[in-house]
């Protein structure tokens, strides 16, 4: 992994985000790039079956193409994608060798139920990628700002509202949630029939991963929350 959470990457992520609205275009295609090669360092890509939980408006089709993946992406608003609920994936257990899912988590009201869809339709052995962004980091507001949210998110959603004469993208209380570092460590570690291979900060260069691992620092230095996890192979049979 050191070759690849790199502080030059680091960098790359951090000063793109403000193309997330201005370029969307540019600021997920890179996204997708990156999230292709973050799923690579836990398992090989070409010729695995791949689901994305929220895959938004198809920008991760590529970059999965190119590595020769079968992908199927899952959101109940696209076209290009699946439409389903990410709480009912439509899918038998055990179908997809990755099922991973990309700043997701934050904007939906239960999302330990969809992450559990996610580990039920993972075959024995393959993998269940999370990433999320935590709520008392600096993105945690979205585009609302990146101290507005620290006095609440009723606040900042109002006060862009004001500002710029239409609410948010993400609205707080409908469309986006608090959701913290430790709500999604201690999904992981309390799932049953998997095991965690890795959680760290997606946007941090691999020395400062410690962070992950001090309650309360980790609520607004680790910003965006990476867990993966191993389903359990199944026993064998006699």
């Amino acid at each position: 992994m050191r070759h690849f959470a790199t502080l030059r990457r680091s960098l790359s992520l951090l000063t793109s985000f403000p193309n997330e609205q201005r370029n969307p275009d540019e600021f997920y295609s890179n996204l997708a790039e990156d999230t292709a090669r973050l799923i690579e360092q836990f398992a090989p890509l070409s010729g695995t079956r791949v689901l994305d939980v929220g895959g938004g408006p198809g920008y991760f089709v590529d970059a999965f193409a190119r590595r020769k993946a079968w992908y199927i992406g899952v959101d109940p608003f696209e076209k290009s994608h699946v439409k389903a609920s990410g709480h009912a994936l439509p899918f038998h257990n055990d179908t997809f060798d990755i099922t991973y899912s990309s700043n997701v988590v934050e904007h939906i009201s239960d999302p330990w139920k969809m992450c559990e869809e996610m580990l039920r339709v993972t075959k024995p052995g393959g993998f269940t990628i999370v990433s999320y962004t935590i709520w008392l980091g600096p993105f945690g507001g979205h585009e609302t700002g990146l101290w507005q949210h620290y006095i609440g998110g009723e606040y900042a959603r109002d006060r862009y509202t004001r500002k710029h004469g239409r609410p948010p993208k993400n609205v707080f209380g409908e469309s986006l949630f608090d959701v913290s570092c430790a709500d999604g460590l201690q999904w992981a570690r309390s799932v049953q029939g998997a095991k965690i291979v890795r959680e760290f900060p997606r946007y941090h260069p691999w020395w400062a991963w410690w962070l992950v691992k001090i309650p309360g620092v980790r609520e607004f230095l680790v910003s965006n929350l990476v867990v993966v996890l191993q389903k359990e192979t199944l026993p064998p049979h006699f």
